[in-house]
C-alpha cells in the first residue's frame, strides 16, 4: 500500500467517525481532512506531540517536512510500520486511530526524525528529539540505532534501545524491553535483533547479542547470549526452550512458549 493509498484510507475512516461521533469532527478535520498528503498530517501531529514551551511545534514541524521532503523513503517506511501494527494488534481497528493515538507508532517515527539528524551530523538536536521522545512517549531510542521498517511497538512504555543496537525488519517489541548493554564495554556494545523476531513484555536482551532470524524471546526474560535463529528462550537467564512454531514469530504475536524436544 502507497501512502497515497493509505492516505484516501485514513481520509474515509475520519469522515466515517465524525459521521458516528460528532464531538470529534473539530479535531479529525484539524488533523486530517485539513491536509492532502499522509506525510504533511504526520508532520503536524508529532510536533504538537514532541513540543514545549521551549521549543515551538512550528519549528519542530519544519524540521518533520525538510525531513520528508528529503527523505521520501522515511514516509513509505511509516507506511510499512502502520500497517504492521494494524496486522499485528488486536487492539488496532483503524489507521487513523493508530495514527493518532498509538504512542508505538509516533514514537517509532519521531526516533526515524532523530536518526536522520543524527547521520546529518545534527548531534545536538538528534539528542533534543531523543529527550522528547523520552519526556513525552516514555520511549528512550538512542538516534544512532538502526531500525527496519515493519516494526510494531507494541504499547512502548519503557522501551530503551541503545546506540548500537540493530533492529531489522517486520521485527515485533512489546514494553518494558531494553536492548542494552552490559554496563561498562564501549564501541559496539548492543544487541542486534534480526527479521521478524518476537520480543515478549519486560525481556532484556544485554550486550553485543545477535538474536536470530524468526527467533522469539518471551516475556521477563533476561538475555545474554546469542539466539539461534527460529528457536525460543525464555528465562533468567534466558535458555532454549524449543524452536519456534511458525517461521515469522513477530507476525503471528504468540507469546505461548512450547515445551523443549528431548532431541535438542
Amino acid at each position: 500500500m502507497t501512502a497515497e493509498d493509505i492516505w484516501s484510507v485514513i481520509r474515509s475512516e475520519a469522515k466515517r467517525e465524525i459521521e458516528r461521533e460528532p464531538c470529534m469532527k473539530h479535531y479529525l478535520e484539524q488533523h486530517i481532512l485539513s491536509f492532502d498528503d499522509f506525510a504533511s498530517a504526520l508532520a503536524m501531529l508529532l510536533s504538537v506531540k514532541l513540543a514545549s514551551k521551549h521549543f515551538p511545534p512550528q519549528v519542530l514541524q519544519e524540521l518533520f517536512d525538510d525531513f520528508y521532503e528529503k527523505s521520501p523513503e522515511a514516509v513509505d517506511i511509516a507506511v510499512f510500520d502502520l500497517a504492521a501494527t494494524l496486522e499485528r494488534d488486536p487492539a488496532a481497528v483503524n489507521y487513523f486511530e493508530i495514527m493518532l493515538f498509538l504512542k508505538g507508532f509516533q514514537a517509532l517515527q519521531a526516533y526515524r526524525l532523530s536518526h536522520w539528524l543524527w547521520n546529518s551530523n545534527r548531534k545536538p538536536m538528534a539528542y533534543l528529539m531523543q529527550n522528547r521522545m523520552s519526556e513525552v512517549f516514555a520511549v528512550d531510542i538512542h538516534p544512532a540505532a538502526r531500525i527496519g521498517k515493519g516494526i510494531l511497538l507494541d504499547h512502548a512504555t519503557s522501551l530503551v534501545i541503545g546506540e548500537t543496537a540493530v533492529v531489522e525488519d517486520n521485527v515485533s517489541i512489546l514494553h518494558e524491553v531494553t536492548l542494552g548493554g552490559t554496563g561498562k564495554e564501549s564501541g559496539d556494545r548492543h544487541p542486534k535483533v534480526r527479521k521478524s523476531v518476537l520480543i515478549g513484555a519486560g525481556a532484556k536482551i544485554l550486550g553485543n547479542v545477535e538474536i536470530g532470524e524468526g527467533a522469539k524471546v518471551g516475556a521477563g526474560s533476561v538475555v545474554l547470549e546469542d539466539v539461534p535463529p527460529h528457536y525460543t528462550v525464555a528465562g533468567v537467564p534466558a535458555q532454549i526452550v524449543g524452536r519456534t512454531e511458525v517461521a515469522q514469530p513477530s507476525l503471528e504475536m504468540n507469546q505461548r512458549l512450547i515445551a523443549k524436544r528431548r532431541q535438542e
